[in-house]
């Protein structure tokens, strides 16, 4: 049985995906891409099951979220009525939820050799490779995740080449947050260093998948179209300000 939801919230949402798809397309266009190439993933933490289904039956299927804990239940919630739905972990992963983060059919936020090799861990155990991003802080900022690329790549080198080859994990590409600025073309220096750095990924480690670049949020995601994301996380954009 649906799970109930307003009329209006329920019409919101499916206009904001149709807006926020039009500008998905417009902006690959101008970047000479196909508009097929960015996969949309709407950002569903803090909303409802309710908001998820409303969004699925728009035509949503990927969703994100960054708490294991706050997922799970809603992932459960949803799953008879969304056949099909494809749901991804965006959030900081600590080592001793690795194995709830395997529910995830893509976890964008790997950002250490060691929780790598936790989910390799897990997924030797219920015999499933897991399919992760690596995590990239770019911009240097304390304040956010990942592996910090700032100050050199050679640590990051060292670490991909293990996490690479881990039997029970599947590298598809990067992930990385742009800080905030008032106008979004000042993030398009981070998203263009992402794009540089998995290009040379892609040549250093060819036998690891490196086709995903997930980057670009409600305020950017024009500039990181523009400089070549394969997946963009809205919320705010689809499901309206968090309370």
């Amino acid at each position: 049985m649906a799970i109930p939801i307003s009329k209006d919230v329920a019409s919101g949402i499916a206009q904001n995906l149709a807006r926020v798809k039009e500008r998905i397309a417009e902006a690959a266009l101008r970047a000479g891409r196909d508009p097929a190439e960015v996969t949309l993933l709407a950002v569903s933490k803090t909303f409802s099951a309710a908001a998820v289904l409303e969004a699925f039956h728009a035509g949503q299927r990927d969703f994100g979220e960054n708490r294991v804990e706050e997922a799970l239940p809603k992932m459960r919630e949803v799953e008879t009525a969304a056949n099909g739905i494809r749901w991804h972990l965006i959030g900081h992963v600590q080592s001793r939820k690795a194995k709830d983060a395997a529910a995830f059919g893509l976890i964008h936020s790997v950002d250490s050799l060691n929780l790598a090799q936790k989910l390799n861990a897990r997924g030797q155990a219920i015999n499933h490779k897991l399919d992760i991003l690596l995590e990239c802080n770019m911009s240097g900022e304390a304040s956010k995740d990942g592996f910090p690329l700032s100050t050199g790549a050679e640590p990051f080198m060292r670490d991909v080449a293990q996490i690479v080859a881990l039997p029970f994990v599947r590298v598809h590409g990067l992930m990385t947050m742009a800080p905030i600025v008032d106008d979004p073309a000042q993030a398009r220096p981070v998203f263009a260093a992402l794009r540089h750095l998995r290009d040379g990924l892609r040549n250093q480690f060819p036998s690891a998948n490196w086709d995903t670049l997930s980057m670009g949020m409600s305020d950017d995601f024009e500039a990181a179209i523009a400089e070549g994301a394969t997946m963009v996380r809205l919320g705010r954009a689809i499901f309206g300000t968090r309370q």
